[in-house]
């Protein structure tokens, strides 16, 4: 028997009719599910944001960009980044770096660090280095991609095959460009128009129609990893490497002024 007084239903309803809809009345309202504010930030954001190489869009698109690729970027293509960033960032062209299986936030390790200041970089831009993975949008912005061996230039063009005519080994670069005079490439950049875009790109074709015409024995167009090595390997790496980014510098120098 229930408890509750009852004065039985109006004149006209059932029983039964008015009983449904005291319940109906008395029933608790379902609580609505919590909707999160559109904009709220995640906790892994940053983490997510290194992991894939999130800085792709660091530079502005009409700057010329340069990327540059090894395997934990941490010791040949930082030390290729911070070293052409010092030569060509004043004249527009931003230089950055990734790894095809980076070891994700490290930095530089000292010898490299020692290194790049040998070189004359800014220790705080060596020191400020943290590896990224690359990834798509990286290769998307870039002119250029300079590998420090043939595996990353391998890795690069699978991942977007559309790239091959832009990715070289950063030592097959030197060795391709040399063939082209700097009054050569001024010329071809001249044709080409002022978009410092179109000017390399123009150059750059330049130096691809030596694909082929110069011959190389393979392992001279990589830079030895001198990872968890001696310092004697890390002199070594950088004495295969300096020389290629001179001739980089030139031929960017010949395309941009």
């Amino acid at each position: 028997m229930n408890p509750q007084h009852d004065d039985g239903p109006p004149a006209g309803m059932s029983r039964r009719e008015w009983r449904e809809r005291q319940k109906s009345a008395t029933a608790p309202e379902a609580p609505s599910a919590p909707v999160a504010p559109a904009s709220a930030p995640t906790e892994d954001a940053a983490p997510l944001a290194a992991i894939l190489g999130a800085a792709a869009s660091d530079a502005p698109s009409s700057r010329l960009t340069i990327l540059t690729v090894c395997t934990g970027n941490i010791c040949r293509s930082p030390l290729a980044e911070v070293m052409l960033r010092a030569d060509l960032e004043p004249l527009g062209v931003w230089v950055h770096s990734a790894g095809t299986h980076a070891l994700v936030g490290h930095g530089m390790p000292e010898p490299a660090l020692e290194l790049a200041a040998q070189a004359g970089v800014d220790p705080a831009t060596a020191s400020a280095h943290l590896a990224r993975y690359l990834v798509e949008p990286l290769l998307e912005d870039a002119d250029l991609v300079l590998t420090m061996a043939r595996e990353h230039r391998s890795h690069v063009v699978k991942m977007m095959p559309n790239r091959l005519r832009r990715t070289f080994t950063v030592r097959e670069f030197a060795r391709l460009a040399s063939t082209v005079s700097t009054d050569d490439a001024r010329a071809a950049a001249d044709a080409a128009g002022s978009s410092s875009h179109e000017r390399f790109a123009a150059v750059l074709r330049a130096v691809n129609d030596q694909r082929g015409v110069t011959a190389s024995s393979g392992d001279d167009d990589d830079v030895i990893d001198p990872y968890r090595r001696s310092r004697e390997t890390y002199a070594r790496s950088a004495a295969e490497l300096t020389p290629a980014l001179v001739e980089v510098e030139r031929i960017v120098r010949a395309a941009l002024t």
